[in-house]
């Protein structure tokens, strides 16, 4: 068998807020609770599970996602809607913009822990 990443924890404030935010963003389900994690699973099998901890023990994380150029109209047209501010970079030095990185196109937002969340339509360097 090949490796696979198959799932990780994501601290949050509240653990369902986080699942149901970026289920929303990214159209997809939120599952069952499970003991004190919400899960949200991805296309590719791999499961996020959302735990709830105090903020003060947050460390702030990174998560890209690939998705198609579809999705990313639908994922980035909610952003907008919903006014996260978002990027074109990491850094946050190109607010209100995104990127065409690769041929594709990426953006970056916070979810409501300040996790940096990333949405590309090609993979880097592919």
């Amino acid at each position: 068998m090949s490796v696979q990443l198959n799932h990780t924890i994501i601290y949050s404030r509240d653990n369902r807020e986080s699942a149901e935010f970026l289920a929303h963003i990214l159209d997809l389900e939120v599952g069952p609770e499970w003991g004190p994690f919400v899960p949200v699973s991805t296309a590719n099998g791999v499961t996020l599970d959302f735990a709830t901890i105090p903020a003060e023990s947050i460390a702030v994380q990174h998560y890209a996602f690939l998705i198609s150029e579809a999705e990313f109209d639908a994922a980035f047209e909610k952003i907008q809607a919903a006014g996260i501010p978002y990027f074109a970079d990491p850094h946050g030095k190109h607010p209100g913009e995104i990127n065409h990185n690769d041929g594709g196109r990426g953006v970056y937002f916070p979810d409501p822990n300040g996790h940096g969340m990333e949405i590309i339509t090609r993979p880097y360097g592919g």
